[in-house]
């Protein structure tokens, strides 16, 4: 794997991030200590969790396994999450510096570490002052509770405030975001990239396979069943694999993929995660996997080298498409002046 900044820090990450969300849920804690074991054995360094993920047992799934491994504490860079509800009340849920201290006190013990890597806003709250949970963040870092804080799941102008915000009170500016990104999922290109480009924030995609369209797993009108997460609970996203299904662009896609796949005598969903690590802007990609065969797979991507020729296949056939004002005519202008050697 490569070594890469997060974002504009000086800390290295690789290429790959390790996502925890089926730990406790999906996998087991055994499961989920061997899918550690095995990332790690790979080369892997960074390992994204959230409080939220099976109510806050995976970060103490991980908390036992670094207890266990005292060694590769100081190798791993752990990331975490808070903002959405760890409970009933009204101040269990937000960014206001009551709901976040508590949250961040509770995952460092869950985790069992004096300090969180990166310590990311789950999503934006409307209701909590932007000022107020800035501040609160760059006193974590003051305190060492944090060494760095990022965000996922917000809009382009919600980071360009964050950011400005900061920089103008002299506070400690965010160095990540974590988006929604793939070859099905890229109209982040349109706002969030270039936001996040200007302000030196590394992108943390998640999702990378588009819920296992681009592993292959599913086929064209044909319910998903057998070992997929649709096909074992079928509640839980049929009225959007519906959409996706009826979408003829889905299928070009990943027609591409599987045939760059089959040239080179890989899976599919390494061509797609190859594709994606290179994007601009992106730092690491967060795999999420149940099995360690099957995060094997993943992680091989890393030594996928895709031609210029296979990469604009994907990137064309894959672009996103809107007539909507102003990204449909604004994008074509940006196309077409660059093409006449513009600005």
């Amino acid at each position: 794997m490569q070594h890469r900044t997060l974002g504009h820090s000086g800390t290295i990450v690789t290429s790959y991030a390790l996502g925890t969300m089926t730990f406790g849920a999906e996998a087991t804690e055994e499961a989920s200590h061997a899918i550690l074991d095995a990332y790690f054995a790979a080369g892997g360094n960074f390992i994204d969790t959230a409080d939220v993920y099976s109510s806050g047992v995976s970060e103490e799934i991980i908390g036992r396994w670094l207890a266990k491994r005292p060694g590769l504490r100081d190798e791993a860079v752990i990331a975490t999450k808070g903002r959405f509800p760890m409970g009933t009340a009204p101040n269990d849920v937000g960014t206001s510096r009551r709901r976040l201290t508590r949250a961040l006190d509770d995952s460092l013990r869950r985790l069992g570490v004096e300090q969180i890597d990166l310590y990311q806003l789950h999503a934006w709250d409307p209701i909590t002052p932007l000022e107020e949970t800035l501040r609160f963040l760059d006193d974590a870092v003051g305190r060492g509770k944090i060494a760095y804080y990022g965000f996922s799941n917000f809009l382009g102008w919600q980071l360009t405030k964050a950011v400005h915000t900061a920089r103008a009170h002299g506070w400690n500016p965010p160095v990540s975001l974590q988006p929604q990104y793939s070859l099905l999922v890229r109209d982040i290109e349109f706002e969030i990239v270039p936001a996040a480009l200007d302000a030196g924030v590394g992108l943390l995609p998640w999702s990378p396979l588009g819920g296992g369209w681009l592993s292959g797993k599913y086929k064209r009108d044909k319910r998903p069943a057998g070992a997929t997460r649709l096909g074992e609970n079928p509640e839980r996203g049929m009225e959007a694999w519906k959409a996706r299904n009826e979408n003829p662009n889905t299928w070009r896609v990943i027609e591409a993929v599987e045939d760059i796949a089959t040239a080179h005598g890989v899976s599919q969903s390494q061509v797609a995660l190859a594709w994606l690590a290179d994007r601009p802007a992106v730092t690491s990609v967060i795999l999420g996997a149940r099995t360690a065969e099957q995060l094997a797979d993943n992680l091989a991507a890393a030594e996928l080298q895709l031609s210029t020729d296979e990469i604009r296949r994907l990137s064309q056939t894959s672009r996103p498409h809107t007539g909507v004002y102003p990204y449909g005519p604004m994008a074509q202008e940006q196309r077409s002046r660059k093409m006449e050697g513009g600005r």
